[in-house]
């Protein structure tokens, strides 16, 4: 279902994340993610005027994970800030991000190890959108997404990750009555 028609309106932000996944020859995954912001308009920087069409931010973060989802590498770019010769030096901070998991409470040792002044407000943001990325990039190619038959067939006391990490995906929900009908449980009646 498409959104509502908006009122009239003009655009004057854009903000661009894209991430992208590539298996490597060696078994790793890179996950190269980007972030840019553009004005529709000049405007005043403390560095200078910053003509409209060009980016405010272009920032890239590049993380190497294993098929456990684990960090091994990681570097960070930044293209485009708004205080050059100041922004771009945080970026060899980026390698604290080695040795986490994406799927081990990540989202809170990233905050522990670059929020604020220790790293760049962006690409730490940048970075959350990481293990649900990563996620994807697996499913049906290093993750069997196939359905509960074929998780049964494999493994039957395997239960299938996705169940209850989100809406739709609830145990005790139709979704997962209809597809995952071992792992279903029933609502308690409130």
């Amino acid at each position: 279902m498409p959104l509502s028609l908006p009122v009239s309106r003009s655009l004057r932000h854009t903000r661009a994340i894209t991430v992208e996944a590539y298996a490597r020859d060696d078994g790793l995954w890179d996950l190269d993610a980007s972030i840019r912001d553009v004005k529709t308009r000049d405007i005043p920087l403390a560095s200078g005027t910053r003509p409209g069409g060009l980016p405010v931010h272009d920032l890239k973060l590049r993380v190497t994970i294993d098929r456990k989802l684990t960090i091994v590498d990681a570097e960070a770019a930044s293209d485009a800030v708004p205080y050059p010769g100041f922004c771009e030096t945080i970026a060899p901070a980026y390698k604290k991000l080695v040795g986490l998991s994406l799927m081990n409470h990540f989202r809170l040792h990233l905050k522990d190890r670059l929020s604020g002044v220790l790293g760049c407000t962006h690409l730490t943001e940048l970075a959350q959108v990481l293990p649900t990325a990563a996620l994807q990039a697996f499913a049906d190619d290093v993750f069997d997404t196939r359905g509960a038959d074929a998780k049964v067939a494999t493994n039957p006391a395997e239960r299938p990750f996705e169940l209850d990490r989100c809406h739709a995906l609830r145990s005790d929900g139709p979704a997962v009555a209809t597809y995952y009908p071992r792992w279903s449980i029933k609502a308690v009646a409130g």
